[in-house]
């Protein structure tokens, strides 16, 4: 099992932040990714690209992952995950108002769920993220 802690904005750095993890929802629905290599659900998100910053990787991977156009971005909290260091992330709720086709990038389908979907690609972070943005926007 990996250790999970949740941070506050602001108090880790941003030049120590690996990733963005974008909670989605579009139309009062749950957005979920599956990955060509995966057959399993998961959150969009992926790494920070150098130069970029936490919340324009946010933007970017959402558009790459889900084909979002339009939408209103949130930073949430920042969260780690300890493997054999800890890496920090930056969690992201966004409101999607369009979308369009997926690039064809890593991402084969995104789906849509009333709540979280069974068989997550990381099942001892995602939930723990995805409760995280629900507490944030009052939906616990």
């Amino acid at each position: 099992m990996l250790e999970v802690e949740i941070y506050k904005l602001g108090d880790i750095q941003d030049s120590l932040l690996k990733f963005a993890v974008i909670v989605s929802n579009y139309n009062g629905k749950w957005v979920y990714c599956k990955h060509k290599e995966r057959n399993s659900w998961e959150i969009a998100g992926g790494h920070i690209e150098n130069g970029e910053t936490p919340l324009e990787a946010a933007k970017r991977e959402l558009r790459e992952e889900t084909g979002a156009v339009e939408f209103d971005l949130e930073p949430v909290c920042i969260y780690s995950v300890n493997r054999e260091t800890k890496t920090y992330g930056l969690v992201c709720y966004a409101a999607i108002k369009k979308l369009t086709e997926l690039s064809d990038f890593e991402i084969e389908k995104i789906d849509f769920f009333d709540d979280e979907p069974e068989n997550l690609s990381y099942p001892d972070i995602q939930p723990i993220l995805f409760n995280k943005v629900k507490e944030f926007k009052g939906l616990n």
